[in-house]
């Protein structure tokens, strides 16, 4: 089990999750941060700090943003484990899903 990030990430990226983070597994893409499946450690910090509660425990996930599960494991096909974000920085790239929806209206 891992946690995700959802829907009201995209186009966001607060980042506040990255700072709290200690094994450093959530990365940044073009339009949403993404937790490493296999590096996330599952110790929750991450969840509380997100200003706009797009982090779930994998099981907790509502079930209209389930796919984003997939579209964070499916991040890292092409990236395999990198042992951290930080050394990665900004990745030029997102999840297709992620990629295809239109522009979220950060009110």
């Amino acid at each position: 089990m891992t946690y995700v990030i959802a829907q009201p990430c995209v186009d966001l990226k607060d980042r506040a999750c990255v700072d709290e983070c200690p094994v450093d597994c959530i990365y940044e893409g073009k339009r949403m941060l993404y937790i490493h499946p296999d590096e996330c450690v599952d110790c929750g910090a991450c969840e509380p700090v997100c200003p706009v509660e797009a982090i779930f425990y994998e099981d907790d996930t509502p079930e209209e943003w389930k796919d984003y599960y997939t579209a964070n494991v499916d991040f890292f096909d092409d990236l395999g484990s990198p042992g951290g974000a930080a050394k990665m920085g900004a990745i030029d790239k997102d999840h297709p899903m992620i990629a295809a929806l239109p522009p979220q209206n950060q009110d």
